[in-house]
């Protein structure tokens, strides 16, 4: 970590800290979820020349908005109780190339970067083209929040939400957007990243069906917040059910309260 600036630092620790989060929540067994986060906003130009540690790889799809940017993103196959300890021992810092064709690792150690890389590289790809500021992509898997993916009506993106955010207040209030939800998809395929991208037109926390929980946002901490809150939702609900009751929730009168007085767009339907 000497060889990178103060606010890189910071910003790896950040990484690791929310790792140790997401496996203390037992959402992240074996090597499940990944990170990816663009650092280029405190790049210097020590960093921004560092030299490649390994031949440039190639991409599937070229992302032109990000060229030239330099990411964190886990490695593949490690696990985030690892990544908790040490970043960089188990997660890479890439530079996509200038022509934004594709990438090679600048990081001391030359971790091969998570599987998903080229998803996470297209959505990053996706927020920069939209000027969305966002700098971070977390994806891990919630068991309750997957849970709910297995039951027919909370795949619709509409209800879900709506139930979500009617079991506690804050839900309303820190993702006034809803919860998306992407049918299953292969995991690792340009299908389900398309899928992805599309639902991030609207959303910026998505499900994917059976499988886990796609984050993106400013902050590494808080797409884990985000992500936390929701799943706080679904656990009231599911153990509301299993002591025997279908939970009354916030009614509509209710939630559209909450949005006026934070100041979010009232649900209309």
């Amino acid at each position: 970590m000497k060889l990178f600036n103060r606010e890189i630092q910071s910003e790896l620790a950040k990484i690791a800290e929310t790792a140790g989060f997401l496996w203390q929540r037992n959402w992240a067994e074996a090597n499940g979820g990944n990170i990816s986060v663009n650092l280029t906003r405190f790049a210097d130009s020590k960093i921004l020349e560092m030299p490649s540690q390994q031949s440039e790889v190639a991409l599937a799809e070229e992302v032109q908005a990000i060229a030239g940017n330099i990411f964190y993103v886990t490695g593949t196959g490690k696990r985030m109780r690892d990544v908790a300890r040490s970043p960089l021992e188990f997660g890479a810092i890439i530079r996509v190339t200038g022509d934004g064709k594709k990438y090679e690792i600048i990081s001391e150690k030359a971790v091969k970067p998570t599987s998903e890389l080229p998803s996470h590289l297209s959505i990053h790809n996706f927020l920069k083209t939209r000027n969305t500021g966002y700098n971070v992509v977390l994806h891990t898997h919630p068991t309750e929040l997957i849970a709910l993916t297995h039951c027919p009506p909370f795949l619709d993106s509409r209800y879900l939400s709506k139930m979500l955010w009617s079991m506690i207040p804050e839900t309303r209030v820190l993702i006034p957007k809803g919860l998306g939800v992407v049918p299953y998809v292969l995991t690792g395929t340009a299908e389900l990243a398309h899928a992805t991208l599309k639902a991030l037109e609207k959303y910026d926390v998505i499900m994917w069906e059976k499988h886990g929980c796609l984050a993106v946002g400013e902050d590494m901490l808080h797409c884990f917040d985000l992500i936390d809150t929701l799943s706080k939702s679904a656990r009231i609900y599911l153990d509301a059910r299993t002591a025997g009751f279908e939970p009354q929730g916030l009614s509509d009168e209710q939630l559209d309260e909450l949005a006026r007085a934070f100041g979010l767009p009232v649900d209309s339907d």
